[in-house]
């Protein structure tokens, strides 16, 4: 199949196709007599990997590691769940700063109801936030 096929039938672009081909995630597929790539239905599958595996938070990196281990035929799934649960931790990492950052500026806001708007004469700051993060 070509590269306008292949992509439309794995959700990408056909640029896409040409980028993830120049980093070796899916192979040189060859060339037709005229010039024009053919893929075939293995560059489809791996293709629709590497999108499945980045929509689960996987890196392209990660997903090449992967694929190379799959080619040497070594099994993958330990790897997997070991790639899945370090960003299941940084997830909860981002999760824990955003609720951080959530209560600072409920903080914020609630400080702004309770000041006086008339006292607020410094032409370079707000004194919602200004001294605020100062304990």
């Amino acid at each position: 199949m070509r590269i306008g096929e292949l992509a439309e039938q794995a959700g990408v672009t056909a640029k896409t196709v040409r980028y993830y081909e120049s980093i070796g995630l899916i192979p040189d597929p060859g060339r037709t007599a005229s010039g024009y790539r053919e893929y075939d239905q293995g560059s489809l599958e791996r293709l629709t990997f590497v999108r499945d595996a980045q929509a689960a938070g996987l890196t392209l990196k990660e997903s090449r590691h992967i694929l190379d281990m799959k080619s040497e035929g070594q099994t993958t799934c330990e790897h997997t769940r070991s790639l899945l649960d370090k960003h299941l931790t940084d997830i909860d990492i981002q999760i824990a700063s955003l609720k951080a950052a959530r209560k600072e500026l409920v903080a914020l806001r609630d400080r702004a109801t309770v000041l006086d708007p008339d006292a607020c004469n410094d032409p370079h700051s707000c004194q919602v936030v200004a001294g605020h993060g100062q304990h």
